[in-house]
């Protein structure tokens, strides 16, 4: 490669005459931020504060990554976060959980104010799950016993047991291999497992960071298909952050674009799909 030409870091599906470099994207994207009101976000979450984020400052350290941020939604509502890398998206997970220092604002959730609690009060007490980004299943195990991992924080083993069997007559793919160690399963299985390790504790709330990373597209509509029973035969609500923007905003029932910290545009998924500034800097259109 010459001197004069450098790499471009890209943005979108990766079609070559797509590709548009993320400095511009996050250039870009700061010149569609538009103010947006309690009342807008209000009506995307059907006039209901199911999980509630007000007026959000929090990051790492001394670091604010999140500035103000806000968001609404409703139970059994799904909501996708998208935007450049470095906006905040994951960080927003991250301050629900309790994984982040909040300077200020308040996580509620059902009306009652979590933002104090730790990720484990909010597992056991506010039926908050958090589906990490990264291969989190513990190879050298079995297949039930990672789903039992799940269940660590409840008062009895039993309880944990009946869970992972009643996950396992659900997901019989998983249920085939309950007594083969994980790393025999295939990367969709992997996160079929991540998810179902999850339930364990019968959430309401799943946060899912990044659920199609690393896989085939047959797994990821496998995953997305999953992920849309549990929330509309099992009435959980959704957050998730998803880098294929297209396919997070074709599953959401709302989709937010973050943009340095921010909230740049909200809207219904569906709507978002069809708007220009978000097909030309997000969908590679």
């Amino acid at each position: 490669m010459s001197k004069d030409k450098k790499k471009i870091r890209g943005y979108g599906e990766g079609r070559a005459d797509k590709v548009i470099s993320v400095d511009d994207v996050i250039e870009k994207s700061s010149q569609i931020k538009s103010k947006i009101s309690d009342k807008e976000l209000l009506s995307l979450s059907n006039q209901s504060k199911f999980l509630e984020i007000k007026n959000l400052v929090a990051g790492y350290g001394k670091m604010e990554i999140l500035h103000n941020f806000s968001l609404t939604c409703d139970k059994a509502q799904s909501l996708c976060l998208i935007g450049p890398n470095g906006a905040g998206k994951s960080t927003v997970l991250h301050s629900i959980y309790g994984f982040t220092n909040i300077f200020s604002g308040d996580v509620t959730i059902d009306n009652k104010n979590v933002t104090k609690l730790s990720p484990a009060e909010k597992l056991k007490n506010s039926g908050v799950a958090y589906i990490l980004q990264d291969n989190s299943v513990f190879p050298d195990m079995t297949v039930e016993e990672n789903l039992l991992m799940g269940g660590f924080i409840k008062d009895k083993v039993e309880e944990s047991r009946d869970a992972a069997n009643e996950v396992l007559k659900k997901y019989t793919r998983l249920g085939e291999r309950r007594n083969q160690k994980a790393k025999v399963l295939s990367g969709g299985e992997r996160r079929l497992l991540e998810i179902s390790r999850a339930l364990i504790m019968n959430p309401d709330i799943l946060l899912v960071d990044e659920p199609s990373i690393g896989l085939e597209p047959k797994y990821i509509d496998m995953v997305f298909e999953i992920l849309g029973d549990l929330q509309k035969n099992e009435k959980k609500t959704i957050l998730l952050v998803e880098q294929n923007a297209k396919k997070g905003l074709e599953f959401a029932d709302i989709g937010y674009v973050l943009v340095s910290g921010e909230t740049a545009i909200v809207g219904k998924g569906d709507e978002l799909l069809q708007n220009e500034e978000v097909g030309r800097l997000f969908l590679g259109g």
